[in-house]
C-alpha cells in the first residue's frame, strides 16, 4: 500500500537521523518497513529540512549525538525517542514500553554512548542513504 505524496507530507512525527549512519540508516529502513499506518516521516541531518529542524531545536546537525523525533512542538529525543518510535510501531515493538520504568537519567546515558561511538562500532557510509522508492514519498 502506498501513500498518496500530501497525506504523509503534511502530518505526523519526523524522525530526524543520520543518513551516514550505519546503524541509522539500518534503524530507518527498519521503521519505514513495519510503521503500516506510515505515521513517520524521517529527514536526515544532512538534508536541507533535517538540518534546519536541527537547528531550530538547538543541536548541531555536523555534530548530531541525539536521534530527534519532532511532533509539532513536542521533541523527543535520546531513548524517549527511541522508545516513542517503537511504541508506535505496535506489537511486538511496543513492548519496549517497558523500557519506560528505567528513568531517562539512566536509559539517557546508554544511547548517548551508542551515539558518540556509532561510526566506529557500527560504520558509516560514503554517501548518504537513500530510501527504497517505495517509501520516498515519506522522506522530507
Amino acid at each position: 500500500m502506498t501513500m498518496s505524496h500530501s497525506a504523509t507530507r503534511s502530518t505526523g512525527p519526523i524522525i530526524l537521523f543520520d543518513a551516514e549512519c550505519v546503524l541509522c540508516t539500518t534503524n530507518a529502513r527498519f521503521v519505514l518497513e513495519r510503521d503500516r499506518k506510515a505515521v513517520f516521516r524521517l529527514a536526515s541531518m544532512q538534508g536541507e529540512i533535517g538540518r534546519s529542524l536541527y537547528l531550530r531545536h538547538g543541536m548541531d546537525p555536523r555534530d548530531p549525538t541525539s536521534l530527534l523525533v519532532v511532533d509539532g512542538d513536542r521533541i523527543r529525543r535520546d531513548s524517549d525517542a527511541v522508545l516513542t518510535i517503537y511504541e508506535t510501531l505496535g506489537l511486538p515493538w511496543s513492548l519496549v514500553l517497558v523500557l519506560r520504568i528505567i528513568p531517562a537519567a539512566l536509559r539517557d546515558p546508554v544511547y548517548r554512548f551508542v551515539a558518540r561511538h556509532r561510526y566506529r562500532v557500527f560504520g558509516r557510509r560514503d554517501t548518504c542513504w537513500v530510501a527504497p522508492k517505495e517509501y520516498m514519498d515519506r522522506i522530507l
